[in-house]
């Protein structure tokens, strides 16, 4: 489906452009667009190799696992149905870690294999768990404490102050969490009462 909105967007460009003479501007934007999008990706690789390094040596450590016994009282509200000491735990934290540094590039791979363990929990059933849409949830709104990867963009076009978002990022991603959280736990329990036949 988003292939489909992709290509009706793209076309709709082209013909409007064509339509009204814009062709050359459209040309323009498209190759200096392409240029710049190779520029920023090589300017982030450091930034995210760096933080993948330093979340890979964390896991070989035993930090994440530290850390998910840790976290284990709140994610446990968050995930009641995960059994303690199972993996998926570990795959939680380290995807809400990796969004509270501003990686999201490097959370989406823990969050697949979060939903993978969480799937198998759930029995291989296609109809998302309680704990898949909560985890969903959570990633999506990602409080985040350090935005790494918008501080390097930052950098990358010469900002005075790169690291000046940083409290309304906090601020921003933390009313975010919660109210993503909030959400979630009102559609469950009203779920909930509704099989109960309260509502």
């Amino acid at each position: 489906m988003v292939n489909i909105i992709w290509v009706f967007l793209f076309l709709t460009g082209f013909i409007f452009a064509a339509i009204t003479g814009n062709m050359e501007a459209v040309n323009e934007a498209v190759f200096s667009g392409a240029k710049e999008a190779v520029v920023i990706c090589i300017g982030l690789i450091s930034v995210l190799t760096f933080w993948l390094g330093i979340m890979k040596i964390a896991e070989n450590a035993g930090l994440l696992n530290m850390v998910s016994r840790l976290m284990y009282p709140v994610i446990s509200k968050l995930f009641p149905d995960i059994p303690k000491g199972h993996p998926a735990l570990g795959y939680i934290v380290s995807n809400m870690t990796a969004n509270m540094f501003g990686l999201g590039n490097a959370a989406t791979p823990m969050g697949i294999k979060a939903m993978k363990e969480l799937k198998k929990l759930n029995n291989d059933k296609d109809e998302a768990s309680r704990s898949m849409i909560t985890l969903l949830a959570v990633n999506t709104a990602s409080i985040t404490l350090i935005p790494t990867t918008v501080i390097a963009l930052r950098i990358e076009y010469d900002s005075a102050a790169p690291t000046e978002i940083v409290m309304t990022t906090i601020l921003a991603t933390a009313c975010s969490t919660l109210g993503a959280i909030l959400i979630d736990r009102y559609f469950y329990y009203k779920r909930m009462n509704k099989g109960r036949g309260i509502y």
